[in-house]
C-alpha cells in the first residue's frame, strides 16, 4: 500500500481489540461489600509466576475496595453475558447493587479469602495483588494468578482445555465483538501438512 493510504492519528491507546473481563473484588474489612467491574485494559505480563494486570481509574468504587484487600478475580465472559458486562462498566458500585440488576452471582473464588468470582464465567483467574504501578490517569494492579476456575464443558476428556468453544467476547474502539472462526493454532505456519490438517480438522 502507498503513503498515501493512511492518514495519521493523534497518540492514543489504539491498540485493539482487548479482552473484555469482568473484575469483581471486595472489601477486606466487610466482604460482603463486592462489586464487579468491567475493564478491557488488563492483559498477560509474565508466566513464571503466571501474572496479569488490570489498569483502572483511582476513583472507581473497584479501585479501593482491590487496594484494601490485595485481591481481585478477572473473570472471562461470554456472549450471553454482555449485556451484564456493559452494565457493570456503565453503573459504580458505590450505588448500584451489579449483582442483583444484572442476575449475576458471586461465588467463593478458589485460593482467595475475600475476593469472589462470579458465577457463569467461563473461566475465572484468582490473582492476589503483587504490585501497584501508578501511570497517571490509571493504577496498574499486577496480580500473581494463584488458581483459575474453568467451566468443566470447556474441558475434554484428555484434559486439554477449548477456549474457542467458551463464545468469549472482546471490545475493539467502543464495540463488543464475538470472537471468529479458528484461523490456525500455534506453529501452525511451520507444522507439517498432515499435523496442520488433522489439528484444523477439529475446529471445523
Amino acid at each position: 500500500m502507498k503513503k498515501s493510504d493512511y492518514i495519521s492519528l493523534s497518540p492514543s491507546t489504539m491498540l485493539n481489540p482487548t479482552p473484555v473481563v469482568l473484575v469483581s473484588c471486595a472489601d477486606k474489612e466487610n466482604p460482603e461489600t463486592r462489586d464487579m467491574v468491567t475493564a478491557a485494559w488488563a492483559g498477560t505480563v509474565n508466566s513464571e509466576p503466571p501474572m496479569v494486570s488490570v489498569s483502572l481509574r483511582k476513583e472507581r468504587y473497584s479501585h479501593g475496595l482491590i487496594e484494601s484487600s490485595g485481591e481481585f478475580v478477572i473473570n472471562l465472559p461470554d456472549e450471553a453475558m454482555c449485556k451484564a458486562v456493559d452494565f457493570c462498566g456503565v453503573r459504580s458500585g458505590r450505588d448500584t447493587d451489579k449483582s442483583r440488576e444484572t442476575g449475576l452471582r458471586y461465588v467463593p473464588a478458589e485460593n482467595l479469602e475475600i475476593a469472589p468470582a462470579v458465577d457463569g464465567a467461563p473461566v475465572s483467574l484468582s490473582c492476589r495483588v503483587r504490585q501497584v504501578i501508578p501511570l497517571g490517569s490509571h493504577d496498574m494492579f499486577l496480580g500473581e494468578v494463584v488458581a483459575v476456575r474453568v467451566r468443566k464443558d470447556l474441558v475434554d476428556e484428555k484434559g486439554s482445555l477449548h477456549l474457542e468453544k467458551a463464545h468469549l467476547i472482546v471490545y475493539s474502539h467502543g464495540l463488543y465483538q464475538k470472537l471468529g472462526d479458528v484461523m490456525g493454532f500455534f506453529g501452525w505456519s511451520v507444522a507439517r501438512e498432515e499435523v496442520r490438517k488433522k489439528r484444523m480438522a477439529q475446529y471445523r
